[in-house]
């Protein structure tokens, strides 16, 4: 349960990763959101069940 007001987005919500950082550890390279997410600095993500995200960096457009 989150104690922060207003709550943080749950694991599974659209914008989950709005979530507040609860622990960081920048020399391992991960964080630990409120809602039990840990994100990664390459983007990726682990969800609490297990299952994890692809990094998502936006992509930058190539000049034609």
């Amino acid at each position: 349960m989150c104690p922060h007001t207003p709550p943080c987005p749950p694991a599974y919500a659209p914008g989950h990763d709005a979530a507040r950082l609860v622990a960081f550890h920048p020399e391992q390279g991960w964080g630990l959101l409120c809602n039990g997410v840990v994100v990664f600095e390459d983007t990726g993500e682990l969800l609490p069940d297990g299952r994890s995200l692809l990094p998502h960096r936006a992509r930058c457009a190539q000049a034609a």
